[in-house]
């Protein structure tokens, strides 16, 4: 996966390299879908959520640029796998998942594989107060726009990398970061497709 997936393709930190090594993608996923964890493709995890392809998982960390000593806020656990990639990368991990079992089943498979990680359940687009500011905050869902609340968890200099566009129509995935003048100055990474935000600052729940 590392070598023909990610390093040809511009995955150049070294670091998020090491990580995608370390993790063991198969074990995130059903069982019966094992063999198929690390082709180049998203996978259905149920309640209409997916386990993002690995390439894009790679370059949204690395566009995160993680350090060791940094704070984490993690946006849709799903079954988990970013956030045990972000564990690799990160002093602490926050994760924060709106729906309750796969919050459940994602704390398990973290907990399992020795990954400390904080799971928590609800409005991921409120961020999660209790432990801001966050140096990096990432989501696997495209929202309208970033979130008020994220910018205010942000610490100066914090990075958000999120897809931005409406859920079937045009998104596309962005860095930003916080600037001294309290502006987010945006880098566009390219085309994606990601399934919504849902909540109070993101897409109304259908």
């Amino acid at each position: 996966m590392v070598e023909e997936q990610l390093a040809p393709r511009g995955i150049e930190d070294q670091r998020v390299l090491d990580a995608m090594r370390r993790v063991p993608r198969h074990l995130f996923v059903e069982a019966s879908a094992a063999a198929y964890a690390y082709e180049d493709h998203p996978m259905p995890i149920g309640h209409g959520q997916t386990i993002s392809q690995p390439y894009i998982v790679a370059l949204m960390l690395q566009a995160a640029r993680i350090r060791p000593e940094d704070t984490v806020l993690d946006v849709g656990t799903g079954s988990g796998y970013a956030a045990a990639v972000i564990a690799e990368l990160a002093g602490r991990v926050v994760s924060i998942e709106r729906h309750p079992e796969l919050a459940v089943a994602a704390a398990g498979t973290l907990a399992a594989l020795g990954y400390d990680v904080e799971v928590v359940t609800g409005d991921g687009t409120l961020g999660w107060p209790p432990q801001a500011p966050y140096d990096a905050i990432v989501a696997a869902a495209t929202g309208p726009a970033v979130p008020e609340a994220w910018v205010d968890q942000l610490r100066l200099g914090g990075r958000i990398v999120m897809p931005v566009g409406r859920p079937g129509r045009a998104q596309h995935l962005a860095a930003f970061t916080a600037e001294t003048d309290g502006t987010l100055r945006e880098t566009k990474l390219g085309a994606v497709a990601f399934v919504p935000l849902i909540g109070d600052q993101g897409w109304p729940a259908s």
